[in-house]
């Protein structure tokens, strides 16, 4: 399965402008900017992207891995925060932090961070990532 999304750029890296817009159209010439990334202008970045698509691979996972033990979750909401530092190399995704919590009738929370682990470290976005450290705080309702 391949998934696309495209960028245009018009401009110098602070003065200009871009536009994402994926397969879907979920994003259609969303735009994007140097104010958006680093400062706080009005659009998308690159690293709000990865969070979105860690928060939603994580929490697909964890479904998945409470499904198959028994488990089924009622909710699960998972919000990834992703940071960007500079370093010797330029910027850089060094860490992301996801923090879950989930209501899961009958389920211990030995249990349930047993899992939790296991999704953190096996969803396709974790593993993708994996030159940034991965944090993990799991709560049950």
């Amino acid at each position: 399965m391949d998934r696309s999304a495209s960028a245009i750029w018009h401009g110098d890296l602070k003065q200009g402008t871009g536009a994402l817009t994926t397969q879907s159209h979920v994003l259609n010439d969303t735009p994007y900017s140097f104010h958006t990334r680093f400062e706080d202008g009005v659009g998308t970045n690159p690293e709000e992207l990865i969070a979105a698509a860690h928060a939603g691979c994580f929490t697909m996972a964890l479904s998945s891995q409470l499904t198959s033990a028994g488990h089924p979750p009622t909710t699960i909401e998972t919000t990834a925060v992703v940071t960007l530092a500079t370093t010797d190399a330029g910027p850089t995704v060094t860490k992301i932090h996801l923090s879950t919590h989930a209501t899961i009738p009958g389920i211990e929370k030995d249990k349930f961070d047993e899992l939790a682990k296991k999704a953190k470290e096996g969803c396709p976005i974790s593993r993708l990532l994996k030159a940034a450290e991965i944090t993990l705080d799991a709560s049950l309702t």
